[in-house]
């Protein structure tokens, strides 16, 4: 049963019809909030928990098939906004989140969240987004991935140990794909090329060696398949004897499952590709090394190039309101490109190279080398600091993890979260004795955990921060109905009626959501969300499969 009651609780709801259990009965599940967004942003519940739309497009006939009207957000600074209530309280109870999306095909931007309440400080509250991320450092880490998390300002836990990954050197980059973590390596001797794995959630697969060069060091999901850039890294960049592999890269090739490789071209005069990401639909390459180049795949074996900015090099590349951003490895600066041609985004104070990029609160930040820190984009080329990470000298990956920005390190591979305006040790992932350099390369959200890849060990480590569930599939673009449950003791996702993950088992009574904060509608620690919703509803209580079955018109 779908009862609609008023109650004194309070919470924020987007895209997502949530339910929460205490004290409504455990087979019915209460709503308390509901703002179908077809004519404006009023709550239907009868609880009076109406939002304030900014920058908000209604459409009435711009729904769903057979639900009416929609409304639509730009990506850029749309978003709903519910004042804090007693009745939108979630506290420790149950509760649930269903709603209707509305994402395109190609896209130019971060697709950003659906519904939070999240305080930043405390670290307290619920995320519910879609994963888009790219720039991670040299990889499309995540592609579509619904995430629905909570937390309550915990301590990090212990990291997992996941082990060497074959005989690598270094994890260069991971991507997820098909509900499998998959990771590329760098291996150093004469007779040792760089392998993918893929991982099941218990088990690491050797998918073999796409080419005989040292390094696989870039992924991405392109047109629903797995690409990987194949590249011979120089490890002396890391202070570290050099391969004595003199095979070179520069190729591009496709995972056909069952280590079936297909070789989808070379890009022109290069041995080293250190960025891939999709941009409008295509899909680009950069490369790591002298001479500067950047390609579009033209499809079979065909790269056209596309100039670079004023003949530097193009390294991490991610996209950003409606532009492909990348960074570079020639001088402390970030470059935009519009589609046809390349502008200068602005320098770095202080930097000599920039690594990777994340959007977070709706704001580009990028990392950067020799001082470990992170940088914000202000307006036109300007670049605002956001502090260093420790006493380190590079920051490489950055990633937005259940409602916080996470960056990874150099020379001691350590893992630090933005605590505005500091920044807070999590965690080391490589200790190899004797030797320069560690870094912690790269990172990808999976299974509801954050993985990190590092250098000169190796290999790859994980923590789970809050409790978290992610649908480690790419979220079809269309219309899609979404539910997300936190139950008693775990947390759930539903897509278009089915349930398609669960979250480990967790003690409910440990995890008070209780803030001061609004509840926002397309938006939250990611980006403004870049598509269309309707039929937000959240409830307290658990919503039964048969019930959301019904919501999402099944």
């Amino acid at each position: 049963m779908i009862a609609s009651r008023t109650a004194k609780w309070h919470f924020a709801f987007v895209f997502v019809a949530i339910s929460f259990v205490s004290p409504v009965a455990a087979d019915e599940a209460s709503l308390i909030g509901h703002w179908p967004l077809v004519n404006n942003s009023e709550d239907h519940s009868g609880n009076g928990n109406h939002g304030e739309s900014h920058n908000v497009s209604f459409d009435p006939s711009g729904g769903a098939p057979g639900q009416g009207g929609a409304a639509s957000f730009d990506g850029r600074t749309s978003l709903v906004t519910v004042a804090s209530s007693e009745s939108l309280q979630l506290g420790k109870d149950e509760f649930s989140i269903a709603l209707w999306v509305h994402t395109a095909e190609k896209l130019d931007d971060v697709l950003g969240d659906l519904l939070s309440n999240y305080s930043g400080e405390t670290r307290r509250g619920f995320n519910l987004s879609i994963q888009n991320y790219s720039g991670v450092t040299s990889s499309q880490s995540n592609d579509r991935h619904l995430h629905f998390g909570i937390d309550t300002g915990q301590e990090v836990p212990e990291w997992t140990d996941h082990g060497q990954l074959g005989k690598a050197m270094m994890i260069f980059g991971m991507a997820v794909y098909q509900g499998q973590l998959f990771a590329g390596t760098c291996e150093a001797g004469e007779q040792e090329s760089g392998h993918v794995f893929r991982y099941d959630g218990e088990t690491w697969i050797d998918c073999g060696s796409p080419d005989r060069c040292n390094a696989v060091s870039s992924l991405a999901v392109y047109d629903g398949k797995l690409y990987v850039g194949v590249s011979k890294y120089r490890l002396r960049g890391s202070s570290l004897a050099e391969s004595t592999n003199e095979n070179l890269g520069g190729t591009v090739y496709r995972y056909d499952g069952d280590n079936q490789w297909v070789n989808c071209g070379k890009l022109k005069d290069t041995e080293a590709i250190n960025g891939m990401v999709v941009y409008r639909g295509r899909l680009y390459a950069g490369s790591l090394y002298a001479p500067a180049g950047f390609f579009r795949y033209e499809g079979g074996a065909t790269w056209a190039s596309c100039g670079t900015p004023a003949g530097k090099r193009v390294e991490s590349l991610t996209v950003y309101n409606g532009d492909l951003y990348a960074t570079g490895y020639d001088e402390g600066a970030v470059y935009r490109y519009d589609g046809e041609y390349w502008h200068r985004a602005g320098t770095i104070e202080g930097a000599t190279q920039t690594y990777g990029f994340a959007t977070y609160r709706g704001e580009l930040y990028v990392s950067e080398w020799p001082n470990a820190k992170v940088f914000r984009r202000g307006g036109g080329q300007q670049w605002l600091s956001a502090g260093r990470l420790g006493e380190e000298k590079e920051t490489m990956p950055l990633m937005v993890y259940n409602g916080k920005l996470y960056g990874g390190t150099l020379p001691l591979a350590e893992v630090y979260r933005y605590d505005e305006p500091n920044w807070t040790k999590v965690g080391r992932v490589d200790h190899t004795p004797d030797v320069r350099y560690r870094r912690a390369w790269t990172m990808a959200v999976y299974r509801g955990r954050l993985f990190v890849g590092a250098l000169p060990s190796g290999h790859i480590h994980s923590t789970e921060i809050g409790r978290n569930v992610t649908y480690d599939y790419a979220l079809p673009s269309g219309w899609v109905h979404v539910a997300a449950v936190r139950a008693a003791d775990e947390l759930r996702l539903y897509v278009n009626g089915q349930l398609v993950a669960a979250s480990s088992k967790f003690e409910g009574d440990e995890y008070d959501l209780t803030n001061d904060e609004q509840l926002k509608i397309g938006f939250g620690a990611n980006d403004y969300l870049n598509g269309r919703l309707k039929d937000v509803r959240l409830y307290l209580g658990t919503l039964a499969a048969e019930e959301i079955k019904q919501l999402a018109g099944h």
